[in-house]
């Protein structure tokens, strides 16, 4: 056999190696000699530019113009600037100085400063009724910059149990209206844009979505009983209140009412009145002066888990009677302490707060069919249903709501401020005019009207047949009033 060096073998198998080496790197994708494509924008990111800007700008163009600023004063009255507690060796001795002081009236000013939206061209805008309740010399203040004050801004009415308010601002030319929303299409998720004046900054535009529906029972200081609350985590805060809440087409479905939170400031959880509250409240305002409310003359009652038990109901839906309240709707139709409320004109009865919103938006003098459940037995009772007695609380007439006699602002008692009072009827003040003769005269917010000269006051009604006449005399004008359970009169004396 022949024998084949080591230089000749290393010169035959170095080529090889090489070129099975470059081939391996080829078929790697390595080296890649073939023409390579011009690289493609990838489909599916969008590109930004100034023709496809946010839908948000656009709600906020045609939202912003019918937003106003409102901005209210009231002036209290007080007959004694008290001095600071002392405490110490000389703490007797103070307190008893303190005794001896003349009464030294001085006054406080509060002021109040929300949102409301216009609703009409004609000049009518909706906000919340505790911004402006109690107040005066109020200022409605439009995104252009123009203003509304003295007798060119009227309140309408208002609503304490929804927390709504209507003003009316006498302009010379239409105004920007928003459009309504349909309360049956705004779904939980949806993009929902607040707008209002955030602590006094005029047309703030925040973004989130609707957190919820149909919010009820919320402890608020504001009080609205009749609650229905659209939640939202739009930024909410103090200053928005009164303002619009609107869908991605920029149209109202509810007015920005309350937050919750423990800073006092928006921390994701805000409450709106819904669209189809305010429109029924607003319509009612406009029309009316007052909200008129179907009652029935029951107190009601949830259904808890022992309640159930106890009588032997299949869940806790209906409400409970816990009282029937004497010659009422109720008592003549033969309901019962006791009866269980399950369903009004056929529909389910959910809770207390629905109970009441069904009842309340039938009109007096309509029948209803209540279906009631009573020791087991489901039975059928049709009912008349008579006014709320509270609903003309809110009246005021909108051309007539500059000219307060005497500067007073008075409202109806309801039957539980006559009895903790021991009165029958009167008008309660709601505010005094600062300057005003019963202002000088010292008659105070809170006070109870009892009599005006020789004419009792009945209610509200007497009271502005009885003050428009005598407002216009030149003697002096004798007053019987309540105040914190102390009856006084006092004497109104004309200005020269």
């Amino acid at each position: 056999m022949r024998r084949i060096s080591l230089r000749l073998a290393g010169a035959i198998l170095a080529p090889a190696v090489l070129v099975a080496f470059l081939g391996g790197l080829i078929v790697a994708g390595v080296l890649d000699f073939a023409p390579k494509p011009a690289m493609a924008q990838p489909a599916s990111v969008p590109v930004l530019s100034r023709s496809k800007e946010s839908p948000f700008v656009a709600v906020a163009d045609e939202v912003i113009p019918t937003v106003v600023n409102i901005s209210a004063e009231k002036t209290i009255k007080h007959g004694q600037q008290k001095m600071p507690e002392f405490y110490g060796p000389f703490e007797e001795f103070f307190r008893d100085f303190s005794r001896n002081l003349p009464e030294i009236p001085f006054e406080e000013h509060r002021n109040a400063l929300g949102s409301g939206v216009v609703i009409d061209p004609a000049g009518y805008i909706v906000t919340n009724n505790h911004v402006v309740a109690g107040f005066d010399n109020v200022v409605v203040k439009l995104s252009d910059g123009t203003e509304f004050r003295g007798k060119d801004v009227g309140l309408v009415g208002r609503d304490q149990k929804t927390d709504v308010a209507v003003l009316k601002v006498n302009s010379d030319k239409p105004l920007p209206a928003i459009r309504f929303g349909d309360a049956s299409g705004i779904k939980v998720g949806d993009w929902a844009i607040a707008v209002g004046n955030a602590f006094g900054l005029q047309s703030t535009v925040t973004v989130g979505v609707i957190s919820a529906k149909g919010r009820s029972g919320i402890p608020l200081p504001e009080g609205p009983s009749y609650q229905d609350f659209i939640q939202t985590d739009a930024s909410v805060n103090p200053g928005n209140s009164g303002g619009p809440l609107v869908n991605i087409q920029g149209e109202l479905i509810g007015i920005n009412s309350a937050i919750r939170s423990p800073v006092g400031a928006s921390v994701g959880i805000g409450f709106a009145v819904p669209v189809d509250m305010v429109k029924s409240v607003a319509n009612q305002l406009i029309e009316h002066g007052r909200v008129i409310r179907g009652f029935l003359g029951v107190r009601p009652q949830p259904v808890t888990e022992s309640i159930r038990k106890a009588l032997g109901l299949k869940d806790t839906k209906g409400v409970l009677i816990s009282e029937v309240v004497d010659d009422m709707p109720a008592e003549k139709a033969g309901l019962k302490e006791g009866d269980v409320i399950v369903q009004v004109n056929g529909k389910e009865i959910k809770d207390v707060p629905q109970f009441r919103r069904d009842i309340a938006d039938v009109a007096p003098g309509a029948v209803v069919k209540l279906t009631i459940v009573r020791n087991g037995k489901r039975l059928e009772r049709r009912v008349k249903l008579a006014e709320f007695p509270e609903s003309s609380q809110a009246a005021v007439p909108p051309e007539k709501e500059h000219e307060r006699p005497f500067g007073l602002s008075v409202r109806n008692l309801t039957r539980e401020e006559q009895k903790d009072a021991k009165v029958e009827g009167g008008v309660l003040v709601e505010s005094v005019e600062s300057g005003s003769i019963a202002d000088d005269a010292g008659i105070e917010r809170g006070d109870i009207i009892l009599r005006i000269g020789k004419k009792k006051i009945e209610d509200l009604s007497s009271f502005n047949k009885v003050a428009q006449r005598l407002a216009k005399t030149k003697e002096v004008v004798l007053f019987r009033i309540e105040r914190s359970g102390i009856r006084m009169f006092v004497g109104v004396e004309p200005k020269e």
